[in-house]
């Protein structure tokens, strides 16, 4: 098992994500802002090993403009060798890694651009996991999208997007349970229809369910992994913040929330990205707890 926080080391003096306005858009400005970025992003790597962290959601926002039209800077070939370094690192030291790229790539909504531009985003996310070395348990996470008061329609139509990817966006692609929409019975629809695989949401499942207890949701979600392309089960992990709206992530690991959480798991195999404010600092409390039971993933298994 492992455990993971999403993007940002908040320890660190750098950022992964550094970008810049649209309007200051230069060549140069991309070769110098992705090569500090892709550093940033090594020292992240180097920080969670020393820490037994070995689950990272590294940030959509390497390249800055990575699928815009106004980037036409070759920062494939330029850093090829620099994210194969990164991608060699990663599996030496027995890591796992995802993207979760924003809101705004929703692939069923009804306008064709906003499609299309959601497809070309998840095409250079995927690509920098592809120069990475990265094989399909490498993933993509998003939401199956919005409602546009139609349940069915909008599942549909999903369904019949997802079936127009390339096959090298569909291998990475997981679906994401969330808090007001899409429940996990509804991504599991998805699945029977595309065979998507689930990332479960233990948070979200409690804002919004169908009555399944958490360790059947979790049962069901697993299901849909098949362990050979995509490995063993991504989840995120979080729970609510005490006197905030529904749906507001704590600030910091409940520690008793999280080992009731674990019990629910009956020796499942899953990996956990805590999606929590304080990142590292509670990540590194998580990885306490499961080397006390004895549930941390093994340190190296390749040289």
């Amino acid at each position: 098992m492992r455990i993971g926080y999403p993007c940002v080391n908040e320890t660190l003096d750098c950022s992964s994500s550094t970008t810049f306005r649209l309007a200051s858009y230069s060549n140069e400005r991309v070769e110098t802002t992705v090569a500090n970025n892709l550093a940033c992003l090594r020292r992240i790597l180097e920080y969670n090993v020393a820490h037994e962290l070995r689950f990272f959601r590294i940030s959509s926002g390497i390249v800055p403009f990575g699928s815009h039209p106004i980037n036409t800077f070759p920062w494939q070939t330029r850093f090829a060798a620099e994210f194969r370094a990164v991608g060699d690192y990663i599996r030496a030291e027995n890591l796992r890694v995802s993207l979760h790229p924003d809101q705004f790539v929703v692939l069923n909504s009804p306008s064709a651009d906003i499609v299309q531009r959601s497809i070309a985003e998840l095409e250079y996310q995927g690509a920098m996991l592809d120069l990475m070395g990265m094989d399909s348990q490498a993933k993509l996470q998003i939401h199956v999208g919005g409602l546009y008061g139609d349940r069915e329609v909008a599942i549909a139509r999903f369904i019949a997007t997802y079936r127009t990817l390339p096959e090298a966006v569909r291998r990475r692609l997981v679906i994401e349970n969330d808090d007001r929409l899409f429940s996990l019975q509804d991504c599991l629809r998805v699945h029977e229809a595309v065979g998507i695989p689930i990332l479960f949401d233990n948070f979200h499942h409690e804002c919004l369910n169908h009555g399944e207890p958490m360790a059947e949701a979790l049962r069901l979600a697993a299901a849909t992994w098949h362990p050979e392309r995509d490995g063993v089960m991504m989840m995120d992990y979080s729970s609510q913040q005490l006197g905030e709206r529904k749906g507001k992530h704590t600030s910091t690991l409940e520690e008793e929330l999280f080992r009731e959480f674990l019990s629910h798991l009956h020796g499942l195999d899953v990996d956990i990205m805590l999606e929590i404010k304080d990142k590292e600092a509670s990540a590194c409390r998580a990885v306490s707890v499961l080397r006390e039971l004895q549930l941390v993933a093994a340190e190296v298994t390749s040289a």
